[in-house]
């Protein structure tokens, strides 16, 4: 049985990485436009991060408890099998409820028309449209953490930046429409605690049936999951809002960071 420490830590550093959508309403709310160069930057280190630790980690945790059940072939070839769901489901979850990054900057043309309710509207869908993607990020960041924190730490990290932008493309819209700071702050902490509550729906709903077989189908499904964002969205955003070699440099600071530190937890 998992200890209680153990899930208040998985659940905070859950609840922390999706409130980071709430920095994004910040700078939308203080600063005239962010900077895209390191929007870049930061964006592919999140990518970077997010690939290299469900390629290594995530995907490594599921083969193993696979593993334990079926032996060693038929584990990799179960969390392989795994791992093609969680592309797989993203991927219709990205068709069904598209996640909206148009523009990162709130006085760009597409912001500046004067039909507020439709501008209201953009907001709103793309609050949506963000918390749909949120719940399954919370439940990556909650049960990696849980098995071990040095691979939930990383992730987290990665998902934390990846939620900045993710709350500028809410707080745009909405601060346009209502010129209210406290409405968009709220609009960005609603889609923001989308992913503690993917946590402990997920892991209430999962409880009862926690195995190793369970563990691999969760882990290699967050493998998938994790890869889909990072190529779907942080490495496209990145090299839209670079001018140069950002999104090269961010993508391999952000694997480099990642594996030293993994390195360091292994000790």
């Amino acid at each position: 049985m998992t200890a209680l420490p153990h899930l208040f830590t998985a659940f905070a550093i859950a609840a922390a990485a999706g409130l980071f959508t709430v920095l994004g309403s910040a700078m939308v709310i203080f600063s005239k436009t962010p900077n895209p160069r390191v929007l870049s930057f930061g964006l592919a280190f999140a990518g970077g991060a997010m690939v290299y630790v469900s390629l290594t980690e995530i995907f490594s945790k599921s083969s193993e408890a696979f593993a334990q059940a079926y032996g060693q072939q038929h584990g990799f070839s179960a969390a392989t099998l795994a791992f093609l769901a969680g592309l797989a489901a993203i991927a219709l979850i990205d068709r069904v409820i598209p996640n909206p990054h148009e523009t990162l900057d709130p006085h760009a043309p597409a912001f500046q028309e004067n039909k507020r309710r439709h501008i209201a509207r953009v907001g709103m869908m793309a609050a949506l449209a963000i918390t749909a993607h949120n719940f399954p990020e919370g439940l990556a960041t909650f049960f990696a953490t849980l098995e071990n924190p040095a691979v939930g730490l990383p992730l987290a990290l990665a998902i934390a930046i990846h939620n900045i932008p993710e709350g500028i493309s809410i707080a745009a819209p909405v601060y346009f429409a209502t010129r209210s700071r406290s409405k968009t702050v709220l609009a960005c902490l609603a889609s923001g605690l989308a992913e503690p509550l993917g946590a402990v729906l997920g892991y209430a709903f999962l409880k009862p049936f926690l195995s190793p077989p369970v563990f691999g189908a969760v882990f290699g499904v967050i493998a998938g999951v994790m890869v889909f964002l990072a190529l779907d969205e942080l490495l496209p955003a990145a090299k839209r809002y670079s001018d140069g070699h950002e999104t090269v440099y961010g993508l391999t600071s952000g694997m480099a960071v990642i594996a030293l530190s993994l390195v360091l937890f292994h000790f």
